[in-house]
């Protein structure tokens, strides 16, 4: 090294050298040093915290959304009125018309109108809630807003999330979707069954009550929420873009040119196609992802609540007991568990580990259900509510990769509308959950258990060959990966 050193020292015509755009090699490697160093900088968090904004605020705008779907999911024990068939769908219905406007109209339109219009439509569904608790049709009426309102957000989020994070966290702040869920089911749940009788304030009151503290933090927090470059690119407003790409990253990154050239490409490779063209392509990822976010509506539902609080009432003898408040946190803890996992260990193994053990719990499940008579039996639903307890953590591990995939799977064109149509998808199998298990006989939870238990288990070596691994991917390389008809790599 020292013998290098000497050579490249005296150079006997430096001006000359210089004059005809000669760089030497030391100078260059300075900044790429200091640069290095500074990813250990307070300020590379704050840049993180810039690409998460957004996820932060729809995170509050999903914690009310969370409560209502646990409304419509059988957590509605203290319900002043009548739990009709269609109350408990109003809310999937929302959410499923929501989706159909948001997928149709967001390709002309910023991310930002949707996300304020929608936490609007939640914050007026949840001023109906407190304002008239004991008149059935008003809450109806809030049901449907609110839900439409959730609809809004989500098809926006989904592909917002995923554009303006880094390739090293699209999996936290896609993620959010399912966590903000999640705590607003758990905030339900142990409210619904912790509350008594001789409180002074209505149930229903309470609930909006939560609603409009979550709206109104989730609404204030947009506004610093940051647009998509990709969204300025394809309207080819490329100052634009570059700007909010650089709030996003920061300047202390090294690679900010870099990650914008590969925007820029992303972009540029869809505009080559037409839309005709991206809809052939996206056959396969749509098939994919259809069925996988319809596994998610199986992860909770109607007749997992009834099967929970039956069993919990036969064995404890009231609702308000501890296996009722542990299930309605362990999705949660499930939930947070993935989302540190999925930038890191990755999205498909440990979306498969879940899907896996949801899959054989429910089998067992419907073991302990398959003579009627266990139906009356302390040893049988005493296993009921165990294994119910065990599914939902698992549940949380599995439902939130969908939310990244959903980001990642298909081309610009057409990303809007399939990813409505797949939500949309999503509320419609939880609305015939709630027809069936309305419509059920006696032996409905040993059929359906072992019914869904039989799927899940299908879905697992299915997801296990087509479903690929994106972490640490550009969004322009999982789309590819997703359009591929077989991923079997794990890792």
């Amino acid at each position: 090294m020292t013998i290098a050193y000497v050579t490249a020292g005296p150079d006997p015509s430096p001006t000359k050298d210089y004059a005809e755009g000669y760089k030497p090699n030391i100078p260059s490697r300075e900044p790429s040093i200091q640069i290095n160093s500074s990813t250990s900088n307070p300020g590379s968090v704050r840049q993180i915290n810039k690409q998460i904004n957004v996820a932060c605020a729809v995170f509050f705008l999903y914690v009310y959304g969370g409560m209502d779907f646990a409304h419509s999911a059988g957590w509605n024990q203290t319900l002043n009125t009548t739990a009709t068939q269609v109350f408990k769908c109003s809310w999937f219905i929302g959410v499923l018309a929501g989706a159909a406007l948001a997928s149709l109209t967001m390709t002309f339109l910023p991310k930002l109108p949707f996300y304020v219009l929608g936490g609007l439509m939640q914050l007026t569904g949840s001023i109906i809630f407190t304002c008239k608790p004991f008149d059935y049709g008003c809450l109806l009426a809030a049901r449907y807003v609110a839900g439409a309102g959730i609809g809004l957000i989500t098809v926006p989020f989904l592909i917002h999330s995923a554009e303006v994070a880094t390739d090293n966290h699209r999996g936290v702040s896609g993620s959010m979707e399912q966590c903000g869920l999640a705590l607003g089911i758990a905030i339900q749940v142990i409210y619904d069954t912790q509350w008594v009788d001789d409180k002074e304030a209505s149930v229903n009151e309470v609930h909006g009550i939560i609603g409009i503290v979550f709206s109104i933090i989730g609404l204030g927090m947009t506004a610093l929420s940051i647009e998509s470059p990709i969204y300025y690119l394809r309207i080819k407003q490329k100052e634009k873009a570059r700007k909010c790409h650089a709030k996003l990253l920061g300047s202390f990154n090294h690679s900010v040119d870099q990650e914008f050239e590969e925007i820029q490409l992303y972009v540029a490779e869809s505009q080559k196609r037409t839309f005709c063209q991206e809809l052939r392509i996206s056959v396969v990822p749509f098939i994919k992802l259809l069925l996988y976010r319809g596994f998610v509506a199986f992860s909770f539902s109607l007749p997992l609540s009834e099967s929970l609080i039956k069993s919990a009432l036969l064995t404890e003898g009231f609702i308000s007991c501890w296996p009722v408040t542990v299930w309605g946190l362990v999705r949660l803890l499930g939930a947070l568990v993935a989302q540190g996992f999925l930038d890191k260990l990755g999205r498909k193994f440990v979306s498969l580990v879940g899907l896996l053990c949801m899959a054989i719990l429910m089998l067992c499940m419907a073991a302990s259900y398959a003579n009627p008579a266990n139906a009356l039996m302390t040893y049988y639903m005493y296993q009921v509510w165990r294994l119910g307890l065990a599914f939902q953590a698992f549940a949380g591990l599995f439902v939130c990769s969908s939310s990244v995939y959903l980001g990642e799977a298909f081309p610009i064109k057409v990303k809007p509308f399939f990813v409505g149509y797949i939500i949309g998808f999503e509320q419609t199998i939880h609305i015939i959950n709630i027809v069936g298990y309305n419509k059920g006989y006696e032996n409905f939870f040993y059929h359906y258990y072992l019914s869904v238990g039989i799927i899940l288990l299908v879905g697992v070596v299915f997801f296990g060959i087509v479903i690929p691994e994106t972490k640490k991917t550009t969004l322009r390389e999982a789309t590819k990966l997703f359009q591929r008809l077989q991923n079997i790599r794990l890792f």
